[in-house]
């Protein structure tokens, strides 16, 4: 029904429209009598031995949903009754915040891929606080966080401490968020001594609240191979306890799509079948050079049980989805799950 009916007449509309479409079509779907139990039923079936133990916390299945995709926390019922065996919200800031002026998201059709430069568009942290006290009981939800388009980075540290505050007791685990490209100057939190510091804040304030939560670290495909030697070793001297690999990239280096369409789309990072190869580079390097001392999120290009399957192999514990979602529609994560 996704391909033949549904993804067509979404395709008519703008990427972002259609996004909140969909979703709007998920969540009366899931207030039909009797849905959602019968699909939470059959996905319990799917997770029958598919349980997996990563940083202290336990997964139904391997299979998430990737940062970007609800980032107030809005539909986290819905989202639930997919399959996913969890939900990362944000990337959420201190204070709301519109993003970047529209249109910011593009398909890359013939890529099977997404532009976007959203620009950390979000609610602020509070309201969704307030969502998450009425989480679905037994969901694993983690919390991407970020900082302010109008904070500075010399003051960058004090905003992220303000998302531990506020989120520590309504999420299961946190995503320090230093790698979207459509924050001015946001990457420059990657280098060595800006993170460091930014990381050690963080996981000592997450100390200091009762109950642990794990910290990972979220980070670009555009690294180079010294830089993440830097965040192999950063990662373990802070105690940090894993890495999300990777977010969207600024390259578009092997893009079927016409140069000049691109180009017209503007700046923004690429995500889905175009970063696949690059983030599985990403995972299987940290794996190898860490020698396995910390877990690796998977993320990018995920649009089958294969590709899921790859990411595992080069030393992913688990992975997540996001552009695939638009491609293959919302029966992708069940399909991954029994397909793994």
């Amino acid at each position: 029904m996704y391909e033949k009916v549904l993804k067509p007449l979404f395709f008519l509309m703008s990427p972002e429209r259609a996004h909140y479409a969909a979703m709007d079509l998920l969540v009366l779907a899931s207030r039909v009598p009797g849905v959602s139990w019968w699909m939470k039923r059959r996905a319990a079936k799917r997770n029958e031995g598919r349980e997996v133990t990563v940083a202290g916390l336990t997964f139904p299945n391997p299979v998430g949903l990737a940062a970007g995709f609800d980032k107030d926390a809005r539909w986290l019922p819905a989202l639930e009754m997919l399959g996913f065996g969890f939900v990362e919200i944000g990337t959420l800031t201190p204070r709301a915040q519109s993003g970047n002026p529209q249109p910011r998201l593009f398909r890359l059709k013939e890529d099977r891929g997404i532009l976007n430069r959203m620009g950390f568009n979000n609610d602020g942290l509070y309201p969704a606080a307030g969502r998450l006290v009425r989480r679905p009981k037994g969901l694993v939800v983690g919390g991407n966080i970020g900082k302010n388009k109008i904070t500075p980075n010399d003051k960058a540290v004090e905003d992220y401490l303000a998302c531990v505050d506020a989120l520590h007791a309504h999420v299961d685990y946190f995503v320090v968020n230093v790698s979207s490209p459509n924050t001015p100057g946001l990457r420059e939190l990657q280098d060595k001594e800006p993170l460091a510091k930014l990381l050690r804040a963080v996981v000592e304030r997450n100390g200091s609240h009762p109950g642990h939560r794990p910290v990972f670290l979220k980070i670009a495909p555009d690294l180079t191979d010294g830089q993440l030697d830097d965040i192999v070793q950063i990662v373990q001297e802070e105690k940090v306890d894993g890495v999300v690999a990777t977010n969207t990239t600024i390259s578009r280096a092997g893009l079927v799509t016409p140069e000049q369409e691109v180009e017209d789309m503007g700046p923004g990072g690429v995500s889905g079948a175009p970063v696949r190869a690059r983030a599985t580079e990403v995972v299987r390097y940290l794996a190898e050079r860490s020698e396995g001392r910390f877990p690796i999120i998977g993320v990018g290009g995920i649009d089958s049980a294969e590709a899921a399957q790859e990411k595992l192999d080069a030393g992913a514990c688990l992975v997540q989805v996001y552009s695939g979602m638009v491609y293959e529609g919302p029966g992708l994560p069940a399909r991954i799950v029994a397909g793994l």
